[in-house]
């Protein structure tokens, strides 16, 4: 049996830009022999099967998509176990608030930097984070989007990254232990 795969795609159908529709995806992925192959909202996040190992995957993935596309999206692979283990060790599991107020920034490699002076000088009293090397998890329930410590994450935090909120994490679970069954 095939291993399943958990595929986040960074920056795409945002803003007009990178536009991926997500049944053209799918017919592409089933057509390069993945299978399995489901989406979860248009935001950039595909699952299926494979027996590729990681780094053939990544490739193949890009390669899809800037050949059918006209784009190379930054793509993160992740399988089952990491994504349990991710929420597991999720800090924040007990917080009153869940799903969009919690989010998770998964990392492509352990940070270069983390300048947790700026993060602490940015965040509000009712946001934390913790950071370990392969995310960061984010408690906001005010929202990230007028998060001053979300706006300049990119300064505090070297790395590549994207981030999902909790209730898109639990669901990508989900639907992967559904494919795994």
């Amino acid at each position: 049996m095939s291993k399943i795969w958990i595929c986040l795609f960074r920056g795409i159908n945002v803003g007009g830009n990178n536009k991926l529709p997500m049944k053209d995806l799918t017919k592409v992925m089933l057509a390069a022999g993945l299978t399995d192959v489901k989406t979860y909202i248009a935001s950039g996040n595909a699952l299926f099967g494979s027996d590729l190992n990681e780094a053939a995957l990544e490739k193949l993935m890009g390669d899809l998509v800037e050949t059918n596309f006209g784009f190379r999206p930054s793509i993160f692979l992740i399988t089952l176990a990491h994504l349990e283990k991710t929420l597991a060790e999720n800090p924040f599991h007990d917080h009153e608030h869940q799903g969009k107020a919690q989010h998770v920034f998964f990392f492509k490699a352990p940070p270069t930097k983390v300048d947790r002076e700026l993060l602490d000088s940015l965040k509000i009293d009712s946001e934390a984070y913790e950071i370990t090397d392969e995310v960061m998890y984010l408690y906001a329930p005010e929202g990230i989007g007028r998060s001053k410590m979300v706006e300049k994450l990119g300064r505090a935090i070297k790395a590549d990254m994207t981030a999902r909120n909790l209730n898109t994490v639990e669901t990508l679970r989900d639907m992967a232990a559904g494919l795994q069954a």
